[in-house]
């Protein structure tokens, strides 16, 4: 999409309504009191979410390789329904992709048991391995996910998944039969993932876990009776998704036998200071004495709350910060990532990128993103190494 002057005008207009917005917050008929939900007299909530995400996109330095760009990020629209402590269900559709999202159900074993043994969940959602992947997409604190969660990280699978968690420690163990939602990535998956959390008090957290998973593709056939062996391919765009040129990519691993996942995550707060830090590690094992194919990245960030906020945690995840004076809280954050995609003959190439971001909370529900990133790959001898600068309005409730 080419770029033209018109184009900044939804972020330049959303300005001064978030800023109105932000004040109108705190008083009796703000945004605190939306009717998206309402509460039965036993305790039964039901309700709706949206999330809402327009961005812009600049790129310099990639002789035409990227293209200027500005567009919905995301519209998606949600219901829920959930009983505190008994159970829970929604559905989420990202009408911008056209896909679905999170579609499950959760009852907590309490409520079936009388004791308290975690909870149990089914439908389609996402797999353990992958620390920022696992974030809400309208919680990171970068507007894009680093380069080896955008390649190696499996997203969303159907099938069941029980989760125990207790104020020091999170286990988390799922069973994946059902490809997903779109028709794609047939398969069977097993995955599991383990934190430590000795500190888990707001703005006081210590966060340390592994994850594995390993899942094994089928064969597809198609409706003429074609058959098509399975095959894993991983790629990753420069931490800027309006864009479908991506620098780094394997290209499709034929024949694939299994995939294994592994992950080692570690995360800390500290008042207005955060820590976090990934490494994620992909084997592809092929059939019939085929070469395998290994991948590995990490990125680590530190953020920190000019304004005095913390980063939220709960139940071995983060969340958006919650501003608390009447001018919402800001937030600066510095990424680096790392992604290799060359082993053996296949050289998908390697990239490594710098992220410098800014965040403006202006209340619970309004959101502006700021990401400068320069981008540093090189693939078969060729070198590309872009300058993106992207920004985000974001309403999301």
């Amino acid at each position: 999409m080419k770029s033209k002057s018109w184009a900044w005008a939804p972020l330049l207009l959303a300005v001064p309504f978030f800023a109105i917005a932000a004040d109108a917050a705190n008083g009796p008929y703000g945004f605190d009191n939306w009717p998206t939900h309402y509460v039965f007299a036993d305790g039964t909530d039901l309700g709706m979410s949206v999330k809402y995400q327009y961005d812009v996109d600049r790129y310099s330095g990639s002789d035409g390789a990227l293209e200027d760009a500005q567009t919905n990020r995301r519209k998606e629209f949600g219901a829920f329904i959930k009983k505190a402590g008994v159970y829970d269900a929604t559905a989420v559709y990202d009408f911008q992709a056209k896909t679905w999202l999170d579609v499950f159900a959760r009852v907590q074993t309490k409520a079936l048991f009388g004791t308290d043994m975690g909870a149990l969940r089914a439908g389609f959602t996402k797999t353990p391995v992958g620390f920022e992947g696992n974030t809400g997409t309208g919680s990171t604190t970068f507007m894009e996910t680093a380069l080896p969660i955008q390649a190696i990280y499996a997203s969303r699978r159907v099938g069941v998944d029980w989760a125990l968690a207790r104020p020091s420690y999170i286990i988390n163990l799922g069973y994946y039969t059902g490809g997903d939602l779109g028709g794609d990535s047939d398969g069977h998956m097993a995955a599991g993932r383990v934190a430590w959390t000795p500190f888990n008090a707001p703005g006081n957290v210590l966060h340390l876990g592994v994850s594995a998973s390993r899942e094994t593709p089928d064969w597809i056939t198609d409706g003429r009776g074609v058959a098509t062996p399975p095959g894993a391919r991983l790629r990753s765009k420069p931490e800027a998704s309006l864009t479908d040129t991506r620098l780094v990519d394997s290209g499709v691993v034929a024949f694939t036998d299994s995939i294994d996942r592994r992950g080692l995550e570690g995360l800390m707060i500290e008042g207005p200071w955060s820590v976090q830090a990934e490494y994620l590690h992909a084997d592809i094992n092929r059939q019939g004495g085929r070469p395998s194919y290994s991948a590995d990245g990490y990125y680590a960030f530190v953020s920190w709350v000019i304004t005095g906020e913390s980063r939220g945690y709960a139940a071995g995840n983060v969340a958006d910060v919650k501003p608390k004076g009447p001018w919402g809280a800001v937030e600066l954050a510095l990424r680096y990532s790392e992604l290799n995609l060359d082993d053996g003959a296949n050289l998908g190439g390697k990239e490594h990128d710098v992220t410098f971001g800014a965040n403006w909370y202006i209340n619970r529900y309004l959101k502006l993103q700021g990401n400068y990133v320069h981008a540093d790959s090189t693939r078969r001898d060729v070198v590309v190494d872009p300058n993106v600068l992207e920004f985000r309005a974001q309403v999301m409730f």
